[in-house]
């Protein structure tokens, strides 16, 4: 078995390659599927919102007797029958409650409900309001700084590889990313706050640093094509994602075992919650950014060059050759 040197080395000279491009038919149908079955989870599991977003009062119960979720429902509907009502424990210490929007005394009397049925003091229960109207801006800020970093993205792409086909590429590849992580985060019941938009973010930022890095290995490897070279357009990309496919792995892997402790060590295994939101949006997303760099944004950047009329001409001249010098053989 070739060592990892080895194997690098062999996929850098060509020795080994994976068929990215070759098979990019299959590789579109898989990405196409993953994007349709996350874009459809929602219906099946409706994507939970944060009170940030939604509006709504928050009671956190200081240091309860109990950590029973039960007591908390119970508490807000004697007061406030058929509530809305969401109870989660906060660092294995605490109970946080979040329901619809209340008057002042409804405010009051359910934090008073709250304290004697977890057994504490009126002060150890906190309460705080959000209203509709800043969760209202919370998401249109989201989604204009969206629609800002893909339009930035597009235009910056364009300018750096002279080409806006490897804008589009990078710009679908970085939409797959998105979508498919939207969807992976609601299938794992996880709500979306603005802790996790920034880790949408943060990871379309990382997938277009991973794109850029084996864009940059293609553009040298076209650009190095000249009317006798001996390699297909998308031989020559394909060998580019093989050059860099190593170095994707491991800026792949080195980026997710620190985020993977946080979410699994620190979220899961010792409760802290706050951080579970960020975390498992960033470990989803460097996976999933890792892939679509070299299943789709690569391919389909063949794809959008191949028909080409210059490229399209000096690859049927390399085919006709071959197939003369096999011909001879």
């Amino acid at each position: 078995m070739p060592s990892m040197n080895e194997f690098g080395n062999n996929l850098y000279s060509g020795k080994t390659s994976f068929p990215f491009v070759g098979k990019r038919r299959l590789w579109f149908i898989i990405a196409i599927a993953l994007v349709v079955g996350s874009a459809l989870v929602p219906l099946l599991r409706p994507i939970q919102f944060s009170i940030e977003f939604t509006g709504g009062s928050q009671f956190t119960v200081q240091a309860p007797e109990t950590l029973d979720q039960g007591a908390a429902t119970e508490a807000v509907q004697s007061v406030v029958p058929g509530a809305s009502t969401k109870v989660v424990v906060v660092n294995n210490a605490d109970i946080r409650v979040q329901t619809d929007q209340m008057s002042a005394a409804e405010t009051q009397q359910v934090a008073d409900a709250l304290a004697d049925a977890y057994g504490v003091e009126a002060a150890n229960v906190t309460s705080s309001f959000i209203g509709p109207a800043w969760g209202e801006n919370v998401t249109k800020q989201s989604l204009w700084g969206l629609a800002i970093f893909l339009a930035l993205t597009f235009l910056i792409l364009a300018i750096y590889f002279r080409t806006w086909k490897m804008s589009a590429a990078a710009i679908i590849g970085l939409l797959d990313v998105l979508v498919i992580t939207v969807g992976v985060y609601a299938l794992a019941g996880f709500e979306i706050s603005p802790a996790a938009v920034i880790g949408f973010l943060t990871i379309l930022a990382y997938s277009l640093y991973d794109t850029t890095v084996v864009f940059d290995k293609i553009r040298e490897n076209t650009t190095e094509d000249g009317e006798k070279s001996a390699r297909l357009f998308g031989e020559s990309v394909n060998l580019a994602v093989n050059q860099t496919l190593v170095r994707s792995i491991n800026t792949s892997v080195v980026a997710a075992l620190p985020v993977g402790a946080v979410l699994f060590i620190g979220a899961f295994w010792l409760g802290a919650e706050s951080l579970t939101d960020i975390s498992l949006s960033i470990f989803v997303g460097i996976l999933v950014a890792t892939y679509s760099t070299l299943f789709v944004a690569a391919p389909l950047y063949s794809l959008f060059r191949e028909n080409e009329p210059q490229l399209k001409e000096r690859d049927a001249r390399i085919r006709d050759a071959r197939s003369r010098a096999s011909v001879e053989a």
